[in-house]
């Protein structure tokens, strides 16, 4: 069976056996905004990144703060593989991924062998630690344009799918533990913000990030059957012609100078796995989902007013297609974000439309809100009450 087809039948299976049948996608939300209530877990700390130290040390600070919430991570990790192959997996991970940190760009190796020696966690499983991202992560990212200009960008971070349901709380297993490695990271260079991001503590790459006033950016999984886990295979057996998606992305905010520079970058350059890159940028009509294989894009679909697109918004579908009919967030995102309509949009508004179910679901473990004239970034950590469909 295809893998695609497979996931498709293990979603379907796990919404049939769990309490879908009381209904998930409810009225769209209105004054969650500030955050509050049963679906706000709690505040991300802010840490700050000297890019001008040597990249092994960067991340010290960080880690000793944070290095109870990884070990709880990887142990739960280790707990879910160590269910398959009697163990064998684990071994593999503890033996032949360090091999490959070298063979990762810098300097992003130097700084994951800098969060294995500060944690004590083994080397390989730091590294399986920031490869999971590039095959697991299912999101909603919007931007937007108010009447006045505007560009607004945010996104909920969904993952751990399939990756241990615990049915006493009807919560998945490593999405709770994700939940406590949320970290605000302002990366500094020469003594001024370069760029921000909202990323998980011992992970290097970005998901989430702003280049203050110059533009946003944000990555979602794009499925497909020549997904991450064909490049990470090609990448340990020696093809190494793609980038990896979160270094990419983290690149791309530490020298792109403009809107169309980022997205010149995202939409050139090989990648190990499909994606999606939503990217917002300083000026009026500057929005865009550039859809991604792993050789080229497919596709830049972009704010267009004189076409009355005001907004892009992308979950993890072509947009040009109908999303799995068993995960659709795309449909009530778009209908709240419609209802709210241009004259009221605003980062409130806009998490508004990220709080109400099934866009925001059992997955969800943030929600980040951006606006790039201000160079803000704000992030929250979230929960969704039962009854809340698993993703």
């Amino acid at each position: 069976m295809k893998l695609l087809n497979l996931r498709y039948v293990l979603m379907t299976f796990i919404i049939l056996t769990s309490y879908f049948a009381h209904g998930y996608v409810e009225e769209c939300r209105s004054r969650m905004y500030p955050p509050k209530g049963p679906t706000f877990k709690g505040n991300v700390t802010w840490y700050t990144v000297n890019l001008d130290s040597p990249p092994s040390e960067r991340w010290r600070h960080v880690m000793m703060d944070k290095k109870p919430e990884l070990l709880t991570m990887i142990q739960a990790i280790k707990d879910l593989a160590g269910g398959f192959f009697h163990g064998q997996i684990l071994h593999l991970v503890d033996k032949e991924l360090p091999l490959i940190v070298d063979t990762l760009p810098y300097p992003f190796n130097e700084e994951i062998k800098g969060v294995a020696v500060v944690t004590g966690v083994p080397l390989g499983e730091v590294v399986l630690f920031n490869i999971f991202y590039e095959v697991f992560t299912v999101c909603t990212s919007v931007v937007t344009e108010d009447l006045n200009g505007n560009i607004y960008h945010a996104r909920n971070l969904d993952f751990g799918l399939f990756l241990g349901w615990d049915q006493k709380n009807q919560t998945w297993t490593l999405t709770e533990k994700l939940k406590l490695l949320v970290v605000n990271i302002d990366f500094s260079q020469n003594n001024r913000t370069l760029f921000r991001s909202t990323s998980f503590a011992g992970y290097v790459g970005i998901l989430t990030g702003i280049r203050p006033r110059e533009f946003t950016l944000t990555m979602n999984e794009r499925f497909s059957i020549d997904g991450g886990y064909i490049g990470i295979l090609e990448w340990i057996f020696g093809k190494r012609e793609g980038m990896w998606m979160s270094f990419l992305t983290r690149k791309v905010l530490e020298n792109a100078t403009s809107y169309e520079d980022a997205k010149k970058q995202l939409a050139m350059t090989e990648l190990l796995a499909p994606a999606y890159f939503i990217l917002g940028g300083n000026q009026t009509g500057q929005g865009c989902v550039i859809t991604r294989t792993r050789v080229n894009t497919l596709d830049i679909w972009e704010i267009d007013l004189k076409l009355g697109r005001w907004y892009v918004l992308e979950t993890n579908y072509d947009h040009w297609d109908e999303p799995f009919f068993l995960d659709d967030r795309r449909t009530p995102a778009m209908k709240c974000i419609n209802k709210t309509t241009q004259a009221n949009i605003s980062l409130q508004t806009i998490y508004d439309v990220l709080s109400t179910k099934p866009v925001l679901n059992k997955l969800t473990t943030y929600t980040s809100l951006m606006e790039v004239s201000t160079g803000k970034l704000e992030s929250y950590v979230r929960a969704c009450p039962s009854p809340c469909t698993p993703w």
